[in-house]
């Protein structure tokens, strides 16, 4: 079998390994990148992009129905679930094709296959061979659903873009990003929401004031939240479901149960021990702070490590791996620290830096200070609910380096980017309170704050 060489071989076309890939194309680098499903990986086709059309949805849904608390008599009239899911994907398949005429733009070579590796510098798609000096693997994560009787009547993530009706009661298991975002967006698009928790809290990796507020708006929304449930089994079939938990309780009349507890990396078809690699204990590739993983040569970057779960992280660490290898950038890297990320719930969180907690491990509690404060946002002023926001900020020393920053309410999404700037360059709390504030809004919370 002939073997084709290149300078740089990327396994798997999602966020990440695309932008590795154009990256060191711009380089001069010969770069071949090999994908078996639609370009873009999950963000783009099963995750983050059509998620914040649906959420941009039940916002719109939810602003209708507020309406007439402002004068306005708007009827919200029934949600054409078909049309927005059409519109959805003819959106989705027009950045495919995007994906796809950037990378011709920059002269990656596509192929389109699974890829096996035969050794460490070569590997094998539809019984082709190709080998590279430098191989990097980006082939994501996908859904992980549980080992009990009757899992197939249920769906994961990528299941319910997949659904051609609305599900009129819906239960979602899980108590991470992806089930609140779910469970929310579903909600306000005016489906019965049911979650069901194995603990007894949301977004377990966040600070506990986020958790808090989250949970309570959602509950207070209507959004039913049954806690510390472990589900035994499921019965019936599509469209009228029943569970069992481990404690003999059931109940049924679920329309669709979505899995939401988790995600596993897409490491099993690459016949890794070919690549002298093995998965850690949790089936992801570890690497070191350079993207190198355990064997010369081959590197990994996004969901396929055990690193945050994030478009822009795998993005960004992709372009610094493609600066390094082969841009001659030798101490090019992604500083993991002080990342910001925005959860997708109702109402949206916001956050970049340390918990509470994790500040108070670090530094000791004694060298750290917090300042705090709820309000209502004025969007809500004129209506009969009125929910509040969370604004919360960490320090740390004489200083007061801000450490952590945190806001859990509608805007969240918008207004942390700019704060996550700041919290980077290091910025102290008399750096916000000289920070004149813009009124009325409400991010000029965060440069109010008093103990």
């Amino acid at each position: 079998m002939n073997t084709e060489k290149y300078d740089y071989i990327v396994i798997g076309g999602g966020s990440g390994g695309i932008a590795s890939a154009r990256r060191a194309a711009e380089y001069g680098a010969d770069v071949l990148l090999i994908e078996n499903g639609n370009l873009g990986g999950t963000c783009v086709n099963v995750g983050c992009v059509p998620k914040k059309v649906m959420w941009s949805a039940s916002q719109i849904h939810e602003t209708v129905s507020l309406a007439h608390q402002y004068g306005m008599p708007v009827t919200s009239g029934h949600l054409d679930w078909h049309k927005l899911k059409s519109s959805r994907d003819v959106y989705i398949h027009r950045l495919n094709g995007i994906y796809a005429r950037n990378l011709e733009k920059s002269g990656v070579n596509v192929k389109q296959g699974v890829a096996r590796f035969v050794s460490p510098d070569s590997v094998e798609v539809n019984e082709e061979r190709y080998s590279a000096e430098h191989v990097l693997i980006s082939t994501g994560g996908q859904p992980s659903n549980p080992n009990l009787e009757g899992t197939e009547l249920g769906i994961d993530s990528n299941g319910f873009f997949e659904l051609e009706e609305q599900p009129s009661n819906l239960l979602v298991v899980g108590s991470g990003y992806i089930a609140t975002e779910l469970a929310g967006l579903m909600h306000g698009l005016g489906s019965q929401v049911t979650m069901a928790l194995r603990k007894n809290r949301l977004l377990g990796a966040f600070d506990t004031d986020l958790q808090q507020t989250v949970l309570e708006h959602m509950e207070e929304s209507g959004i039913e939240i049954i806690r510390n449930i472990s589900l035994a089994r499921l019965d019936g079939k599509r469209g009228n479901i029943e569970y069992e938990d481990t404690e003999g309780n059931a109940r049924g009349g679920f329309d669709c149960v979505i899995w939401a507890i988790g995600r596993r990396p897409n490491t099993q078809s690459l016949n890794l021990e070919n690549a002298g690699l093995s998965p850690n204990d949790r089936g992801f590739i570890d690497t070191d702070q350079f993207q190198n993983t355990a064997q010369s040569g081959i590197y990994a970057v996004g969901d396929v490590t055990p690193r945050a779960q994030l478009t822009p992280v795998a993005i960004a660490a992709g372009r610094k791996l493609s600066d390094r290898v082969f841009g001659g950038q030798k101490e090019a890297r992604l500083d993991y620290s002080n990342i910001p990320t925005v959860v997708f719930s109702h109402p949206p969180v916001g956050t970049v830096g340390l918990t509470e907690a994790a500040a108070m491990d670090h530094f000791g509690k004694d060298s750290i200070k917090v300042y705090r404060n709820t309000f209502v946002d004025m969007y809500f002023a004129l209506c009969e609910h009125k929910p509040r926001t969370l604004v919360k900020l960490i320090v740390e020393g004489p200083d007061e380096r801000i450490v952590g920053c945190h806001v859990a309410g509608r805007g969240a999404d918008e207004m942390i980017q700019g704060f996550a700037v700041a919290v980077r360059m290091g910025a102290t709390k008399s750096d916000f309170d000289n920070t004149v504030a813009i009124h009325p809004t409400a991010a000029e919370e965060l440069v109010t704050l008093r103990a």
